[in-house]
């Protein structure tokens, strides 16, 4: 452990810190941003990296505390600004109901088409599946039971809020949907524990 830390600080936030998956979508917006004139700066590039690796969406403090661990203190303020610039790069999503961060999976697949020259990205910087007629529909599954989050986005309800808006004289730009309930696995968890309850 002691080795691996070494590694971590004297390569500044390098590839030792995070998995091979974060890594490469690191490198994605690192390249998103360069196209942009803009600059994943360590800073910004470690709290991305600490994000996209929790498979549960990372809180400010939870930020702090793990750029603690690997030896990166950083004050609030400055965790909230990269948090602030990766929200606005569309990087990252707030999810309102926990107060925390999940990294955009769309926005990140959509940079490496866009680098490859195969997006189909509209050119607003918001990526396939995130600007549609000028709506940027998000919408987010929350488990109530383990807190992990699916990010969705579904043309459909893009579509039913654009004519819902539309209907009331309203043109929408933006929309987050946030939907709680049970996932999958651990709906399947709880039929599990009944199923052998009843057996006892």
């Amino acid at each position: 452990m002691a080795a691996r830390l070494a590694v971590m600080l004297d390569r500044g936030m390098s590839a030792a810190a995070f998995s091979p998956d974060t890594e490469r979508l690191l490198d994605q917006a690192a390249a998103f941003c360069e196209r942009r004139s803009l600059r994943l700066t360590d800073q910004r590039r470690q709290v991305l990296g600490l994000i996209l690796d929790n498979p549960r969406p990372s809180g400010a403090y939870d930020l702090l505390d793990r750029l603690r661990e690997v030896g990166r203190p950083a004050a609030p303020p400055t965790v909230y600004r990269a948090l602030e610039f990766l929200t606005a790069q569309g990087l990252v999503h707030r999810i309102e109901r926990l107060s925390a961060f999940v990294g955009c999976s769309h926005m990140l697949d959509d940079a490496a088409h866009d680098a490859a020259g195969t997006g189909t990205g509209t050119g607003t910087g918001t990526g396939t599946g995130h600007a549609h007629h000028g709506l940027h529909a998000t919408q987010f599954l929350i488990c109530t039971a383990c807190r992990r989050v699916v990010e969705m986005a579904d043309s459909r309800i893009r579509v039913a809020i654009d004519a819902a808006a539309s209907a009331e004289g309203f043109k929408p730009m933006a929309a987050t949907v946030e939907v709680e309930g049970i996932c999958a696995d651990c709906a399947a968890d709880a039929a599990s524990a009944q199923s052998l309850a009843g057996v006892s």
